[in-house]
């Protein structure tokens, strides 16, 4: 938007004020020649369109209704004696200023809409409002936290949501150190790609720009190599990851980013809603491609091994087709929110159709919380488990047969909540806080989602065939 010149503004605003001064300070002597002075009003503006040229007669018109209306004053004011002489005059130079405040009112209102100035005015009236704008968004640049947005009804195709959101998809090279065997020089080491995956940028403050992925994408990395939209690529860095979520946030410089996509309401998804997944399968070379399809169930628990352990997610189901190098990618609803990151599949022979994403409302909490922290705080028992229906029988110690399901202790922390409250290899949880614990996932997630830090659990466990009672009072979690 051009801004205006400040010379050509005062040029423009001077004529019709200039015209209206003039007016207002006329000698009631030369009211009479009134006309001869609009003549020459007409000759200054005699350059403008027909239409000036009409709001000029109908101007003429008002100053020859006014002196009309002056004659009559004047001719009545005659009749008075001498001593009203005061009087006439006095009415008469009244007279005439309001008649010349008329005409040079009419002569504005007329000629004023066909000039710049309005434009010019309302023109940086703009110019300012986009500045100060701009003024206040440079000073945004710590990070906000992440939210969903409301779903609202799409205007846009298919092809717009996607062409849009494409932007803020990006590919993920996973780079891990591998020892060089060459020439039999055992202390040597090179970078190799050892995977690839896909991201989605969430967030761009002013120096940096956030991509949440899954955990398994970037674990073990040693180097991580974003490739972008517009094909160029940097290397990111690992803001927070989560092993059981199986999440994680990267960071790389705003300068690359020109697009980021918003967070959906995932609670509002019911089976049948359409969805489309963009990602990288099977890597770089098919990047961001587009798969369409429905959400096929939405709550959906699916047990997965992480390297912290065994874990239910909760995740959407969808029949958008996903495959390897997927893992990341958005899944969007039709206003283009994402709505689930695209996680993992099932595909064993004869399976088809069958692919999970982590809901956003799920990951939202996680993303803020990696963010601000770098990890997830958890508390933290300090024992390793084994299930007791993957432990052999000879192992039991004289359980009672009606005991089928629990966890086995396998090692402790010495330093931990579970050493403190005197735990020992071999003991088998089957209850915490009253609840009955049948595995080792059941474990995590009332730990994980039931208590906080500081709280005190009451655990029955099995010891040498006997039920006993053990209180461990939860601490930190030390990056589990």
């Amino acid at each position: 938007m051009d801004r205006l010149n400040e010379n050509e503004f005062e040029r423009n605003e001077s004529n019709p004020s200039e015209m209206t001064e003039n007016a207002n300070t006329s000698d009631p002597t030369e009211f009479e020649n009134i006309e001869g002075n609009s003549n020459a009003v007409d000759a200054i503006f005699g350059t403008v369109s027909n239409e000036y040229e009409k709001k000029n007669a109908q101007s003429k018109e008002s100053e020859k209704k006014a002196e009309e209306a002056f004659a009559v004053i004047n001719e009545q004011a005659t009749t008075q004696s001498r001593g009203e002489n005061r009087k006439k005059r006095n009415v008469k130079g009244f007279a005439s200023t309001l008649a010349a405040g008329i005409i040079g009112s009419v002569l504005t209102l007329a000629v004023l809409p066909h000039t710049d100035y309005l434009k010019n005015l309302y023109s940086k009236e703009e110019n300012q409002q986009v500045n100060t704008f701009e003024q206040s968004g440079n000073t945004a640049s710590s990070v906000k936290p992440v939210t969903a947005q409301p779903t609202a009804a799409s205007s846009n195709s298919v092809a717009d949501t996607v062409e849009k959101i494409s932007k803020a998809i990006v590919g993920i090279v996973n780079f891990q150190q591998q020892q060089n065997n060459f020439y039999e020089n055992q202390n040597s080491t090179q970078s190799v790609e050892s995977g690839s995956g896909s991201g989605v940028i969430f967030q761009k403050n002013k120096d940096t720009a956030y991509i949440v992925t899954n955990n398994h994408v970037v674990e073990g990395a040693s180097k991580l190599e974003i490739s972008l939209y517009d094909g160029e690529k940097t290397t990111a860095e690992v803001v927070g990851t989560d092993a059981l979520t199986d999440l994680a946030v990267l960071k790389i410089d705003a300068k690359y980013v020109t697009s980021t996509a918003d967070f959906g309401d995932s609670s509002t998804l019911r089976p049948g809603d359409q969805v489309y997944a963009i990602g990288n399968p099977l890597g770089l070379n098919l990047s961001r491609t587009v798969t369409q399809g429905i959400v096929s169930a939405t709550n959906r628990s699916i047990s997965v091994t992480t390297s912290a352990g065994n874990w239910d997610t909760n995740v959407i189901q969808t029949d958008a087709a996903i495959n390897p190098g997927n893992s990341g990618g958005a899944l969007i609803n039709p206003q283009g929110q994402v709505i689930g990151i695209n996680s993992l599949k099932i595909s064993e022979s004869g399976v088809e159709g069958l692919g999970f994403a982590i809901p956003s409302n799920d990951l939202i909490p996680i993303v803020n919380q990696l963010i601000k922290n770098g990890k997830i705080d958890r508390p933290y028992l300090g024992i390793g488990l084994a299930d007791l229906d993957e432990v052999p029988q000879m192992y039991w110690q004289n359980l009672p047969s009606a005991v089928k399901k629990g966890v086995m202790v396998m090692n402790i922390d010495p330093s931990s909540a579970s050493a403190k409250a005197g735990f020992q290899p071999k003991d088998i949880i089957v209850s915490m806080n009253g609840n009955a614990i049948a595995n080792s996932s059941d474990l995590r997630k009332y730990l994980y989602s039931k208590v906080h830090t500081g709280d005190s659990i009451k655990f029955e466990v099995y010891r040498n065939g006997k039920l006993i009672t053990l209180n461990a009072k939860l601490v930190n979690n030390s990056g589990a």
